[in-house]
């Protein structure tokens, strides 16, 4: 797995979004190491962002990836709410729509790259519409 970055300057930690942005990195070639293919990363529209969209074979894979330090408030699985999973849904949608493909024509599904520490889980099919 490649080095999380560290960052220069007085207190030498990252900032939030150099430390999501390591981790999403970080997925996306483990991922890309168990057979997906990349598509797109970093997705956004109004009210919602798809960490990664990438491809398991013939299937759309739309994929939040989380990161926490340790599993003290449930961990890094536990923290894709029912908010953030609607917000997900309404942007693969519109990303779909884009794509000129919505969930009616397009097989997809949606996993979450759950990293607690060092260790990394992938929940696949973790939720739907």
């Amino acid at each position: 797995m490649a080095q999380i970055p560290t960052r220069t300057g007085c207190s030498g930690e990252l900032t939030r979004k150099q430390t999501g942005d390591a981790w999403e990195q970080n997925a996306r070639r483990w991922l890309e190491n168990r057979g997906l293919r990349f598509v797109a990363a970093n997705v956004r529209m109004r009210g919602g962002e798809i960490d990664l969209i990438m491809r398991d074979g013939a299937v759309t894979v739309f994929i939040e990836v989380r990161y926490r330090r340790s599993t003290r408030y449930g961990g890094a699985a536990a923290s894709v709410s029912r908010s953030k999973q609607h917000k997900l849904l309404q942007t693969a949608r519109w990303w779909l729509a884009r794509q000129n493909g919505s969930f009616d024509t397009v097989d997809c599904r949606f996993d979450v790259v759950a990293c607690d520490g060092s260790h990394i889980e992938w929940l696949k099919n973790a939720f739907g519409e």
